[in-house]
This record gives structure tokens, C-alpha cells and sequence, in this order.
């Protein structure tokens, strides 16, 4: 039994013959390694994602009482430690730069006309500037001890 392979024709293309183009050795490349860089990011920050999000999860749902202990009190008593304001924040940063990064790559990557493209990633970028300036003014303005608040709404470290 023989078979013969084909072999499967590039993505867009008509089927035909692939040209490649031929590099001379001695021609350098004036592209900067963006990409490069790029790449090398979302490997990092996805491993420190991974440990930052089970942290958080075991924190948050499996030490102390899980889910049921989570609310106001409990989202004060956390934010009140600089550490736990940080860890949130490192979390909320790189989460979205992993994901604005990954969706980037994925406009450039099936976005054909070029207007399409600068319409999406202009609109990628409006809401990761939104998404990551309203999520660190909540981190760091975040008030557990609001005034004027009944007591019995307060979390146990606010004085009266």
C-alpha cells in the first residue's frame, strides 16, 4: 500500500508553488526584536501568572472558611497590607498585559486590510488603559473603613 503526501498548501494562498525569498548573509535586519521580546514575555509572565492566580485562589477559597468568608470585610482586611495591594496589582497588571499582548498577536495575525487592524488594536488599547487604571485607582484608593458607614457593616479593624 502507497501513499503519496501532498503537501498542505499555506494558510491564504492559492495552493500554488511557495515562493521563498532568499536572504543574502551579509544583509542585516533593521527590525528591532519586539517580537522577540514579545515572546519571551508571555513564557514569563505566564509562569509568574500561574503562581500568582494559586496563590490567590488558595487564599482566598481553600485557607480559612472558602468561599462563604469572602465579602466586604474580608476584601478590606486584604487590601489593608501593602503585600496583599501589591500581589493584586502585579496580578491585575500582568494579566492584562499577557492577554493585551496574546489578542495583539492574534489581530495581527488575522486582521487582512490594515484600517480593520488599527481600528482593533486601537480599540485593544483604549481598554487595557481603562481596564488597568480604574483596577489600580481601586486597588490603592480602596477605603475598608468609609465614613459614615453603620458599624455593623464594618469590618472588625474599624474604629468606631
Amino acid at each position: 500500500m502507497t501513499t503519496t503526501s501532498t503537501p498542505i498548501p499555506a494558510p491564504r494562498s492559492s495552493g500554488g508553488p511557495t515562493i521563498v525569498p532568499t536572504v543574502s548573509r551579509n544583509r542585516r535586519t533593521t527590525r528591532g526584536n519586539t517580537e522577540l521580546y514579545g515572546w519571551l514575555f508571555m513564557r514569563v509572565s505566564g509562569v509568574v501568572l500561574v503562581a500568582l492566580i494559586f496563590g490567590h485562589l488558595f487564599v482566598n477559597l481553600v485557607q480559612g472558611e472558602g468561599i462563604n468568608a469572602i465579602d466586604f470585610g474580608f476584601v478590606a482586611g486584604k487590601w489593608s497590607s501593602p503585600f496583599w495591594q501589591t500581589w493584586d496589582l502585579l496580578m491585575l497588571w500582568l494579566a492584562m498585559i499577557h492577554g493585551t499582548n496574546g489578542v495583539r498577536t492574534i489581530i495581527n495575525d488575522y486582521a487582512e486590510r490594515d484600517r480593520t487592524r488599527i481600528v482593533l488594536k486601537l480599540a485593544l488599547y483604549t481598554s487595557f488603559v481603562v481596564v488597568v487604571v480604574l483596577g489600580t485607582l481601586v486597588i490603592f484608593t480602596f477605603d475598608p473603613c468609609p465614613a459614615n458607614s453603620p458599624a455593623d457593616l464594618l469590618p472588625s479593624f474599624c474604629t468606631a
